[in-house]
């Protein structure tokens, strides 16, 4: 059977200062999307929190490219003479 969703509860505040030409914006922006100021703030801030994040770790390409990147991975690895007398030095500390 069907279950009401229980209400989530909001635990802790969050506070930002702006101008009045800029909460305008922000209050018209919400208008828009038939919420209030705090919700829409919370949901843009989230959407390009997630955005960020996203970018971070998860990333796309075309079908050729994405071919290219495996074989390159796959491919064994480039010996750089300069690194392995770097990393073949005693450890300065």
């Amino acid at each position: 059977m069907f279950q009401k969703a229980a209400a989530t509860q909001k635990e802790t505040r969050l506070s930002i200062r702006a101008t009045e030409s800029e909460k305008a914006i922000l209050a018209q922006a919400a208008r828009a999307r038939h919420t209030n100021v705090s919700q829409f703030v919370l949901q843009a801030s989230l959407d390009a929190a997630n955005a960020i994040l996203m970018d971070q770790t998860e990333f796309r390409l075309a079908p050729d490219q994405w071919e290219a990147f495996c074989e390159r991975l796959d491919a064994p690895p480039k010996v750089i003479p300069q690194l392995q007398q770097l990393f073949s030095e005693p450890e300065p500390f």
